[in-house]
Formats: structure tokens, sequence, C-alpha cells
């Protein structure tokens, strides 16, 4: 019996993918050391694995401008590791593979032209996978957020309860991406494997915000005093540069593979009930 196999099992994606994909093998880097080759055929084969989600990455976008080393082994050897295999890959990547300097959504096909190390490591991961994979679907989002792990909602929570007022960039535009959308969309993706889909898709929910306007919304949604201000990048300078704009058109995997998005909105306030209960 083929097996799917979850890289990054523990992150919120792959956690997420593990409620929806309960047999599948979910592995974090104590199982499975991804940059290591050898190990990664020998688990592939003796497991029988058919095809490999790679969630596995790293995301420390300030830290990955020192750690130059570091993101470029989980991020691009990596990868490249898990398309060596042998295994059909679906392979999730980022809306920092872009600059920013666009108004208009990102389309699968225009130029990437990343400005942070954590940006330039995932478009060369996503070029190992695309060069050495049988059969390769890689899934650009942004923005992540979930129940599970660290990301902003919970974030700004934890903030709402601690301060009166906070200070947010509302010059930074993109699109908020629940993890449990992202992971209903690669379980459609899945029976859907051929060649003639094979190619670079964009997934985040529908809608478009700033991340002042996130933080405001969460508050709300979760009745929490907190004020929240606008402040513009230049007051909230960071080691990686960020896109100033990164909303990524949807059209093609919507399309291809017959997905249907929710609004951010929507996806918010399930996320926030989930955590307060």
């Amino acid at each position: 019996m083929s097996k799917i196999l979850i890289t990054g099992g523990n992150g919120q994606l792959g956690t997420s993918l593990g409620m929806i994909l309960p047999d599948a093998i979910r592995t974090d880097y104590d199982v499975l050391d991804i940059t290591n080759e050898n190990a990664v055929r020998q688990f592939v084969k003796r497991n029988n694995v058919d095809t490999i989600i790679n969630c596995a990455a790293y995301t420390a976008v300030d830290k990955a401008e020192d750690n130059i080393d570091a993101a470029t082994k989980i991020n691009v050897d990596g990868p490249r590791n898990l398309a060596k295999s042998g295994a059909k890959i679906i392979h999730i990547s980022t809306d920092y593979v872009f600059d920013g300097s666009g108004h208009t959504p990102y389309q699968t096909w225009e130029p990437t032209s990343p400005k942070s190390v954590y940006g330039k490591t995932k478009l060369a991961g996503e070029q190992a996978v695309m060069d050495y994979a049988n059969m390769a679907i890689v899934i650009r989002t942004a923005w992540l957020y979930s129940p599970y792990g660290n990301n902003f909602v919970k974030t700004m929570l934890r903030l709402g309860d601690e301060k009166k007022s906070i200070n947010v960039v509302n010059d930074q535009i993109g699109t908020p991406t629940y993890a449990a959308d992202l992971a209903h969309a690669i379980k459609a993706v899945l029976p859907q494997m051929k060649s003639k889909n094979a190619g670079v898709y964009h997934f985040t929910d529908e809608g478009v915000c700033s991340w002042y306007d996130f933080a405001t919304e969460i508050m709300n949604m979760a009745g929490k005093k907190c004020v929240v201000r606008p402040i513009p990048t230049s007051e909230y300078p960071t080691r990686a540069s960020r896109p100033a704009y990164s909303v990524l058109d949807k059209t093609k995997i919507k399309k291809v593979f017959g997905i249907q998005i929710p609004h951010w909105r929507q996806s918010l306030e399930m996320c926030i009930k989930q955590l307060s209960r």
C-alpha cells in the first residue's frame, strides 16, 4: 500500500494536514532529516512512499539573513533531496519569491525577484523540486495562521490581553491564509496529480488586507479592548525586507483542481472560535 509522507509534520500546515489525512506518515526533523539525501531515499523506499507533501521550511525570515547556511539546507537542499527520492511531490512555497513592487495580484508565471534570504532560498527550493521530481506541484501561499504553533493571530490575541494599544504596519498588503483551508486544497489536489497538472500554483484565502486591517479584525472578533494603531513600515524596521504588496492570483488552482476558497474573514472567525474553546 503506497503512502503519503508529510514532512514538517509538527508545523501549522503539517498538523492541519494530519487531521484530514490520518493515514499519512507525518515526520519532523527528529524522525527524518530532509537535508540528508541518503536518509530521505531510504525512508521513502522503506515506507513505500508514493507522494510527499513538503511542509518543512526554515521560516524565521529575519534570522535567515544571518543564518544563510541553515536556511539553504532546509529550504533548498531538503526539497531537492525529497524531489530526487522518486516520489511525487507537493512543495509549499511563499509570496516572498516576489519583490512586492506590484499593484495587481501576482500570477504564477510572473517574474520572481526575492529581496530576502528567506525568499531567495524558497525560490531556489521551488526550482530544485521542479528540476528533480518526476511529478511536482509547487503551491505558494502567504500569511499562514492556525490554532497551532506560533503565528500572527496567536501573537495578536496574546498582545490583546497584555496591552492597551499596539502598533501594526498598514502599508504591507496581502492575504491571510488559514492552514486548514490550504490543507483541504492540498487534499483536493492529491488525486489529480497527473503530469498535465504539474507546475506552480498560488493559494491563499480570498480577499485583501494590510497587517493593520488583519490585526484590527482579530481584536474585534475576539472582543479585545486593545487599540490597534496603523504605522508605516519605516517605523518598524526589520532585518529582512518584506514585500509591500504580495496578493497572489488564485485563478489557476481554482480552475485546474476545482477548488472553492473562503474569504479570510470567514476563516479567521473559525480559527478564533476554535482557539477560544
